[in-house]
């Protein structure tokens, strides 16, 4: 973990080591959306967020005593770390809105074209060069997301592409905390620190958009629920996004993002399983057309012009 966080570099290449840690991350984000769904009958959406910001927050700060971390050390993340903790907490109120509206398969899809904006955003912002052969896949991507949305299918009306919408906008926000890490001093802040900041900020606006939604538990969560909610809060923010911002800090912010073309894969399939979805052709082809978009995103350059990996991650 620590050399992960300790040596940014925007060309290394995927380590085996860093591709073991995504593939874990991406089965463990696949499953997030089917956790929100299961749990809200018996928790509305903002106080699920809220919960799951509010359990994290004293994991990352455990995690980042043990490592030493100066979480209220000056050095230049501040400005930085306040904007991306506004940017998690609206992103994460527009996905589990969305989540009301749409279901889990469809939610994980488009949540996870993130990898869309952080290439274009690397592109313009860091100076990363996209081959011919990514251009193809952000265009592959692209048209998935364009077929299942503009496609009419029977199980599909005005609320659920209402939903659909909300978790792209909330995968462009997840983009852009991704390049403000990278662009901004939080790339040399420890992954834990640099969490932090997006988990407490996000925690009052929780608050206030539980309040504004009049969200309130009107009896005791079933134990799955809890359940879920703990591993919402203290295993996907508290420990695996943690894992990701380290990794964000460490490699290209295109290929590293990119990776990600498994976590649709596994999170419709699960759906498919869990939940029940109904999965029609137009959507799995749309799904289909998303995740060979980001493995085109994703496929490496010939190994002569990777830098070399660190054995230590």
């Amino acid at each position: 973990m620590s050399s992960i966080s300790a040596t940014p570099s925007a060309g290394r290449a995927l380590s085996p080591g860093a591709i073991a840690l995504m593939l874990m991350l991406c089965v463990s984000w696949g499953f997030n959306q089917i956790a929100v769904k299961l749990v809200l009958p018996d928790v509305p959406p903002m106080l699920q967020a809220l919960s799951r910001s509010a359990g994290a927050l004293p994991v990352l700060l455990i995690i980042g005593w043990f490592r030493g971390v100066r979480f209220f050390e000056r050095d230049g993340t501040l400005r930085a770390g306040l904007c991306n903790g506004i940017i998690f907490g609206v992103e994460f109120v527009l996905i589990y809105q969305g989540l009301l509206y749409t279901s889990a398969s469809r939610a994980v899809v488009f949540l996870y074209i993130a990898p869309f904006f952080v290439a274009l955003g690397s592109y313009v912002f860091l100076g990363e060069r996209l081959r011919p052969a990514q251009w193809a896949g952000l265009g592959l991507s692209f048209a998935g997301v364009a077929l299942a949305i503009g496609v009419p299918q029977a199980n599909v009306d005005s609320k659920v592409l209402l939903g659909d919408l909300l978790i792209v906008a909330g995968g462009a926000l997840w983009a852009a905390t991704t390049l403000i890490v990278k662009t901004t001093p939080l790339i040399r802040a420890p992954a834990e620190k640099g969490m932090g900041y997006q988990v407490a900020v996000s925690i009052p606006i929780f608050v206030a958009a539980a309040w504004f939604s009049g969200e309130r538990i009107t009896h005791m969560p079933s134990p799955l629920s809890l359940t879920l909610l703990a591993y919402q809060a203290f295993w996907v923010v508290g420990l695996t996004f943690t894992l990701w911002f380290a990794l964000v800090k460490a490699y290209s912010a295109s290929k590293l993002s990119a990776f990600t073309f498994i976590t649709p894969l596994f999170g419709v399939v699960a759906s498919y399983f869990i939940l029940n979805d109904t999965l029609t052709l137009a959507f799995g082809a749309a799904a289909l057309l998303v995740i060979a978009g980001l493995y085109l995103v994703n496929r490496p350059e010939q190994a002569r012009a990777e830098v070399a990996p660190d054995p230590n991650v």
